[in-house]
């Protein structure tokens, strides 16, 4: 009787070894225990030239690499028909980059956010009408620092971090955020566009070939 081999992958995994063994991109679970350790240790891909970037495997390829060694094992694919390697290498002691440039995106991110809003307000004259309608309310002349411009720039504040639905370390709801959601998009766009350049690629080949 074979025994089965679940094989679970996810679009997009992240390696740090040139050399990638099946349980680096994907999940196992067996019920035979030395069936299940024989294959998380088995190579199904190697990063060529040891070159950092983002490399398309087809699920198929990892269940070949299974089955051409394991005659008494049926593998059974759950998840994505193709997933994008990412081979990044560790390279210890350079923490410090990170944090200069997540220090220069919070940066570039919080200027031009103030930028952004400053433009709109002279854009739709928001003094000139903070400065109507507390003459018009009060029958005195605003100098620019009067209740009407203080609620505004608190209100702002708050918008964002309901709009955002984030502040700090903490979650307003456990909904993604605008941004995670964006994120996810983009990561998803990128992914697409890699697997169908790597089809493209490969139906060029077939045709120069034939």
């Amino acid at each position: 009787m074979s025994d089965i081999l679940y094989i679970q992958t996810e679009k997009n995994v992240e390696v740090h070894s040139p050399e990638v063994y099946l349980q680096d991109v994907a999940k196992l679970t067996c019920s035979n225990v030395k069936v299940l350790n024989r294959n998380r240790v088995r190579k199904v891909f190697t990063i060529p030239n040891d070159a950092p970037g983002r490399y398309v495997v087809s699920a198929l390829e990892l269940a070949r690499a299974v089955a051409e060694a394991e005659e008494n094992v049926d593998v059974t694919h759950i998840g994505e028909a193709n997933l994008v390697i990412t081979y990044e290498k560790q390279k210890p002691g350079e923490m410090w980059k990170s944090w200069i440039k997540t220090a220069f995106v919070c940066l570039v991110t919080f200027f031009g956010a103030a930028f952004s809003i400053m433009t709109f307000n002279t854009d739709v004259d928001t003094f000139g009408l903070f400065f109507r309608l507390y003459r018009q309310m009060t029958g005195e002349i605003s100098d620019g620092h009067t209740i009407l411009e203080f609620m505004y720039s608190i209100g702002v504040g708050i918008g964002v971090i309901f709009f955002f639905n984030h502040f700090g370390k903490g979650k307003i709801t456990q909904d993604p955020t605008p941004m995670e959601v964006q994120m996810r998009v983009y990561e998803d766009d990128v992914n697409k566009t890699l697997i169908a350049q790597k089809y493209r690629e490969g139906k060029k080949k077939i045709q120069k070939g034939g």
